[in-house]
């Protein structure tokens, strides 16, 4: 087979090939994963779904959407991907997620929980206005129906004549409640083929028959439906009104294709409900699929991760479970994300104070403000790219009611492979727009671990934001001078120096580098970057020649912005910031991408 045309090819394929197909497409993910990293376990089982989604629509022409993104790896190679897929996550490779800029087949760039259905209702109304007979798929996880914003697309979704299909790819719970044999027997039942091909001909029966056909039809179709209410309860889906198909195995591809040719015959939007194992074919990935979710490089061999370096995920973890030994208040709440925010020794020790709430940040915020008004010192642990959804929660039900709340924003500044939908840049600009929030950035796990302790004793809501990864190699410039009181630190050269970086994080370590090369510059580190006292930087900053800051996060509402509008100055200021969405790829190809390097920024200095 050509590597080029397999979108093609499948249109022709039988079943025996399209199994054939899977196990290649399979084989090509486990390679390359093992590799580069990136989500394994979903997009193993969501092989022979995506095959069949393909053997039945016609994309671009028929859109498939792809909720959150992390089960597209099947999509990308049929999709004209395969000989580029070895570059996945990689700098100017392939994304690990839908990307408009990279095939005409991603039609969304997806990356968050829950918006596939909306985008799909609005792109099936689009086609209905204007006169278009294509279909829209929207491809969602049973995770991301804990997601808010689902129900009010569901919601919108029925009584509504649009070619729109929702499967739901159920690998871990079931959605619709089994009541026994009988149940299972008419789930069966519903979704073959003899079913579809009995019921039509009925339908098509009763329609020759002259003043009774309509009559008897819609007849049957209420006996069908009473008879099915007595045995069988209703589920969720067909509550809303719209028409459901399943469960079914999502592994077996021949029912696949069956019963997705069915759901095109439907009228109005059509759920197909089916279940699929996570890490199919790949044994150590179906034994533990939430390790293997998403994984950095491993052993294809015996599975073993081959980074097992400490992050500062895990070492928030574990000092939060020693803080809550001697603390029964503190209680810690995470959206589906236990083990990525490090919470996952915390669960052992204190199962009965450890909240997942699911993929539900919004929830999150606002059930932690319920718990502090009652006297619990709550903890959120969130990625800074899902937390941007918690702005009003944040805002309305914590600000301003003055409860002490604290929030841990993980994955902060630059992600690497995860790319332009996780990049954690944009937390800054919109919490610091919070009155009454405290703002910190430890440099290192010491730092972490003091700002942890200032923000479950204070009366104050605390947001402390850390990178993804392990902590740097950092060596304070010099000997650091603290402002215990604003926790600001400077190197002691501060009062001779005419030239100073202004940085803090992960990145204030290559402002060190940059001035200990310079000899004439001096550091001020900052740790609590919201509110920031510009009185004592402006006694810090007094009779400076060069004033630049240096921030991983987004320019415009960021701190260098915020310094430079409010200490007044005459030294010349640079603002060194993230002005654009970056795409992915490593750590060090997207400091080179911004100008984070140590010669770009010492050009920079010297041109100024």
């Amino acid at each position: 087979m050509s590597k080029s045309n397999i979108l093609q090819q499948l249109k022709g394929m039988s079943n025996k090939q399209m199994i054939e197909l899977c196990a290649k497409i399979r084989k090509q993910i486990i390679d390359t994963v093992s590799t580069n990293g990136g989500h394994l376990a979903s997009n193993l089982g969501m092989v022979e779904a995506t095959v069949a989604l393909h053997k039945v629509f016609n994309s671009p022409n028929d859109k498939i959407i792809f909720d959150v993104g992390h089960q597209s790896y099947a999509h990308k190679i049929i999709t004209g991907r395969e000989d580029s897929f070895s570059t996945l996550r990689q700098f100017g490779g392939i994304s690990g997620f839908p990307n408009r800029a990279e095939s005409e087949h991603d039609i969304l760039n997806e990356g968050h929980s829950g918006t596939s259905i909306s985008a799909a209702i609005g792109i099936a109304e689009a086609n209905k206005l204007q006169g278009k007979d294509n279909y829209t798929i929207a491809v969602i996880g049973d995770g991301s129906l804990t997601n808010g914003m689902v129900y009010e697309a569901l919601n919108n979704a029925s009584n509504k004549d649009l070619k729109l299909i929702i499967l739901v790819n159920d690998n871990e719970m079931s959605i619709s409640k089994n009541v026994g044999g009988l149940h299972n027997y008419f789930s069966k039942l519903r979704v073959s083929k003899r079913y579809f091909i009995f019921k039509r001909r009925i339908k098509k029966g009763f329609s020759w028959i002259p003043l009774l056909g309509k009559p008897l039809t819609r007849l049957s179709a209420h006996i069908k439906n009473a008879t099915r209410r007595i045995f069988v309860k209703d589920n969720f889906f067909e509550e809303l009104g719209l028409e459901y198909l399943g469960p079914i195995d999502g592994n077996n591809i021949k029912r696949l294709v069956q019963v997705l040719e069915e759901a095109k015959t439907r009228r109005g939007c059509t759920v197909v409900h089916i279940r699929t194992k996570k890490g199919l074919g790949y044994e150590y990935a179906e034994n533990e699929p939430d390790k293997y979710h998403g994984i950095g490089k491993f052993d294809i061999e015996n599975g073993c991760v081959l980074s097992t370096d400490e992050s500062f995920s895990c070492h928030m973890g574990k000092k939060l479970t020693e803080m809550a030994e001697n603390d029964e208040k503190i209680c810690a709440i995470t959206a589906a994300m236990c083990d990525g925010t490090g919470l996952a020794p915390f669960y052992e020790k204190y199962p009965e104070r450890l909240f997942d709430v699911g993929i539900a940040e919004e929830h999150a915020v606002t059930f932690a403000s319920g718990l502090s008004v009652s006297g619990m010192k709550p903890v959120v642990a969130l990625y800074s790219t899902f937390a941007q959804r918690t702005y009003d929660q944040m805002l309305h039900d914590v600000a301003i009611q003055r409860l002490p709340m604290t929030l841990l924003l993980d994955r902060c500044g630059l992600v690497g492979g995860d790319g332009i939908t996780h990049q954690g840049i944009f937390d800054y600009p919109l919490f610091s727009a919070i009155p009454n929030a405290y703002i910190y950035s430890p440099v290192s796990y010491g730092e972490l671990d003091y700002c942890l302790e200032r923000a479950i004793e204070d009366d104050n809501f605390d947001i402390i934001r850390y990178p993804k990864g392990k902590e740097n190699l950092y060596t304070p410039f010099k000997n650091m001078v603290v402002d215990e009181k604003n926790l600001i630190s400077y190197s002691e050269n501060i009062n001779e120096a005419k030239k100073v970086i202004i940085s803090y994080g992960r990145i204030t370590a290559l402002a060190n580098e940059v001035a200990g090369e310079l000899g004439d510059c001096a550091v001020i580190k900052l740790i609590r970057i919201f509110p920031l006292d510009f009185e004592k930087l402006g006694e810090l900053l007094d009779g400076k020649e060069l004033i630049y800051v240096l921030e991983e996060s987004y320019k415009y509402g960021g701190v260098g912005e915020k310094i430079i509008a409010n200490v007044k100055t005459q030294a010349k200021t640079y603002n060194h910031a993230i002005e654009a969405f970056v795409e992915h790829g490593e750590l060090n190809d997207l400091y080179n991408f911004c100008g984070f390097t140590k010669d770009n920024i010492i050009n920079n200095i010297n041109s100024l």
